[in-house]
């Protein structure tokens, strides 16, 4: 069966497109066929993160308007087994994304024997937006520790329980994730962003995801690798634990937090790491 996961957030510039290319990429790299779809049309990102600029020939509008074929605008990855990337347009407008257009796409994927379609969002609740949650089967919705950040990926849960097929169809409630991105708990614990506590009980979804402020992961996007396959940083492996855990269903398995340091560690100002 195909997992139709959004990777959503009411609030732009939180890790929403990091994400979905480290979450696609992990997906794939342990040997599920994983496309990933970039929703955001006219501010397209996702093939700059992951690399395929260059070779972007024809997006997911030239595909929904008969323009080309799904074959012809899906890029592999080559460095990926497994991975496949369907860009956004640059220059059509938004409203030619429609639910009927982005339905015959995910038909075509699931007879292609896709485990799983990630679905990138644009920020917001624009149309964008809900035609990239309409066919969901899972969410992660991605937040930053502060206060606007949450109260906006709120909104955007009340929207996954609302505007989403299976929602509206009256059918089981999507599955939704909570990661947060650019966390730091030293500036947590000093009352300057939010705590992981706090922010479970605003939005009351399950955790399962920290990824920690790290320069990996702007080193990662700026060579067009996802950061999950860096798995010597910090983000890294909270990544790949993010997608064990997703896979397993097990929100018991290994979260990031921060190594206790040890006397050479404070000595020579070790950063932050990944505990298991």
């Amino acid at each position: 069966m195909t997992e139709i996961v959004v990777v959503t957030s009411g609030k732009g510039g939180v890790g929403k497109t990091t994400t979905s290319a480290s979450f696609a990429t992990g997906l794939a790299m342990r040997g599920k066929k994983t496309c990933v779809i970039d929703f955001d049309v006219g501010l397209r990102n996702l093939d700059l993160v992951m690399g395929v600029e260059r070779r972007v020939v024809y997006d997911i509008i030239n595909v929904i308007n008969g323009e080309a074929n799904l074959k012809q605008a899906l890029i592999k990855d080559k460095n990926t087994e497994n991975l496949y990337i369907l860009a956004a347009s640059q220059t059509r407008d938004k409203d030619a994304l429609t639910n009927d257009g982005v339905e015959k796409i995910i038909d075509q994927l699931k007879a292609d024997g896709f485990d799983y379609i990630i679905c990138d969002s644009p920020a917001g609740i624009e149309s964008g937006a809900i035609n990239a949650m309409y066919f969901a089967t899972q969410a992660l919705v991605v937040t930053n520790p502060e206060v606007s950040s949450v109260r906006d990926s709120d909104r955007i849960i009340g929207m996954l329980s609302s505007k989403t097929k299976q929602a509206i169809d009256g059918g089981t409630p999507i599955k939704e994730y909570l990661v947060i991105t650019r966390y730091s708990d030293k500036r947590a614990s000093k009352g300057e962003m939010l705590s992981v506590d706090d922010i479970q009980d605003l939005l009351g979804i399950d955790l399962l995801a920290i990824i920690p402020e790290s320069p990996a992961v702007l080193n990662a996007s700026n060579s067009g690798v996802a950061v999950v396959k860096d798995d010597k940083s910090d983000a890294g492996t909270a990544y790949n634990h993010m997608i064990d855990r997703f896979i397993s269903g097990d929100s018991s398995g290994p979260l990031y937090h921060p190594k206790k340091k040890g006397f050479l560690a404070k000595l020579f100002g070790s950063k932050e790491g990944v505990g298991a």
